[in-house]
């Protein structure tokens, strides 16, 4: 009550919070919101996709996927943590090789050898990640580098045991009866699987304690050190981590694929997955896929517009992609949706 007796109808200043409080968690809750409802649509057109494509497709599809978890564990490295990485394909390598050699010489059966794979290419990432700290830049780049290059002759030295160039031949998991899938169903299924495991992950990782922290090693690696993150420790995980997706995806290959070779991880291969990367677009959560798919698709469309140099057209797709989307095809659709929306509110405006 007032001092004439009128009710006060004024609110304590405390009971009106500040727009900034109340407008920001609405607007994060509903990027949330949109996020989650784009994953759940992207999921049931990847359980209809294979109901409906040739099985051609269906394996192209496979691979992309495959592909996507590879760049889940570059991403993290390069992408969330800020070093570089040119011989991502050597921990690819070591996941197939792995998985080839348990299914070739022990008979294990393919479930089996998803996790052996990851861990070996994660004990492999962190005995190549600690001796990767004292470096950086170019520096870290020319070693990544020499891993790829030595990797192939490496392989067909021991030719008892990875087959040497001629590789090795293994059966392709069957579909149990009771799914009544076909072959191709049944290994697109096996690797959504393994992706949806993989990025629900790392989007688990890098919404915790060590994915703020990877962040900090990326942004200010002196500045993160002061407020007590140790970046040696951060960097060397963010190297095993990301070697640890690219030996799932390997093994996943191997599933599919039913052959390994080394002439397949050539250093070509390891720079693809880098530019896949970072047309995708680097730190996004969308990058990974779209690279995938770029690491897929453009490839091939390149030696089809020209047999004799396909590497001068798939190096011209990207200078174009490039040019037209600097931060990677996930930015460009981003804007695009981010136009699409502002036009869309635009045009309920016009209309009252």
């Amino acid at each position: 009550m007032s001092d004439m007796g009128i009710p006060d109808t004024t609110m304590a200043p405390e009971e009106h919070p500040p727009v900034a409080e109340t407008t920001r968690p609405r607007a994060r809750f509903r990027r949330i919101d949109r996020s989650w409802a784009a994953v759940a649509v992207l999921l049931l057109v990847a359980c209809w996709a294979p109901f409906e494509l040739a099985p051609f497709h269906t394996f192209q599809l496979s691979l992309a996927m495959i592909y996507a978890v590879a760049l889940l564990g570059l991403n993290l490295l390069v992408g969330h943590t800020g070093q570089i990485s040119l011989g991502h394909g050597a921990f690819f390598a070591v996941g197939a090789y792995t998985t080839a050699i348990m299914m070739d010489r022990w008979d294990t059966p393919y479930p089996v050898t998803l996790p052996v794979a990851a861990a070996v290419a994660f004990v492999l990432g962190i005995g190549l990640g600690i001796p990767a700290l004292r470096l950086r830049g170019l520096y870290l780049a020319l070693v990544t580098l020499a891993i790829a290059i030595f990797l192939v002759p490496l392989l067909k030295r021991f030719e008892t045991v990875t087959g040497g160039s001629m590789g090795l031949t293994l059966d392709k998991p069957e579909p149990p009866a009771w799914t009544g899938l076909a072959e191709d169903q049944w290994l697109y299924f096996l690797v959504l699987a393994v992706t949806a495991v993989s990025y629900l992950l790392v989007a688990g990782l890098l919404r915790s304690r060590v994915g703020r922290a990877l962040h900090a090693v990326r942004d200010n690696e002196i500045a993160a050190e002061v407020t007590g993150v140790r970046p040696a420790f951060y960097k060397t995980l963010a190297f095993a981590w990301g070697a640890m997706f690219a030996g799932a995806a390997g093994c996943v290959y191997i599933w599919v694929i039913g052959y390994v070779s080394p002439d397949s991880f050539t250093l070509t291969f390891s720079i693809t997955l880098l530019a896949g990367l970072v047309v995708g677009g680097l730190g996004g959560q969308w990058g990974p896929v779209l690279g995938g798919l770029f690491v897929m698709y453009v490839p091939t469309v390149a030696q089809d517009i020209n047999q004799a140099a396909p590497g001068v057209v798939f190096g011209l797709l990207i200078i174009a992609v490039m040019y037209l989307a600097p931060n990677g095809l996930a930015g460009l659709v981003g804007r695009a949706a981010h136009w699409l929306g502002h036009r869309a509110r635009k045009g309920r405006t016009d209309a009252h």
